[in-house]
């Protein structure tokens, strides 16, 4: 479908402000999880998430962008997407309208052009998700993120 200059820019204003509140009110995060299904138990999940006291802004964005799901918190409400094309496609979006977060953006972006069919693949992304880390305050006293956590036995043959 081709789009109008004027229904572009209205667009690109669309993904600048959500870019903004994803650098105010949001955050970037990568988490290592266990997972059985996964070649050497682990996975390394990209995820992005805004948190506000109410929940319209929020699922209007949902319905806008057609993806990721708004839960409430106790006192809050976060639109939270994690699947991993969902989160490729936002931060494509957001990347050359972020301020403080374009960073975050990038290291995101190179975790998921990883594989984690290899092990070195996943140490590597595991290590850019303790980087990422570093970034979000209030992750540092909540989840132990680290690559260490990884351990995977090696073969003499690998």
């Amino acid at each position: 479908m081709n789009a109008s200059a004027v229904g572009k820019i209205g667009v690109e204003v669309d993904h600048a402000y959500l870019a903004g509140l994803i650098d105010g009110d949001g955050c970037i995060m990568a988490t290592i999880e266990r997972h059985k299904e996964k070649k050497f138990g682990f996975r390394v999940r990209v995820e992005v998430k805004i948190t506000q006291k109410e929940s319209e802004l929020l699922k209007l964005l949902q319905s806008f962008y057609g993806i990721g799901v708004v839960r409430k918190n106790r006192t809050t409400f976060d639109w939270i997407i994690r699947d991993k094309t969902h989160v490729n496609e936002i931060l494509n979006l957001i990347g050359p309208h972020t301020k403080a977060k374009s960073k975050q953006v990038e290291i995101a972006r190179q975790i998921l052009g990883l594989s984690d069919s290899s092990k070195n693949g996943l140490i590597k992304m595991a290590r850019l998700a303790d980087t990422l880390s570093k970034f979000n305050v209030r992750s540092k006293n909540r989840r132990l993120n680290y690559a260490s956590m990884i351990k995977i036995p090696v073969s003499s043959n690998d």
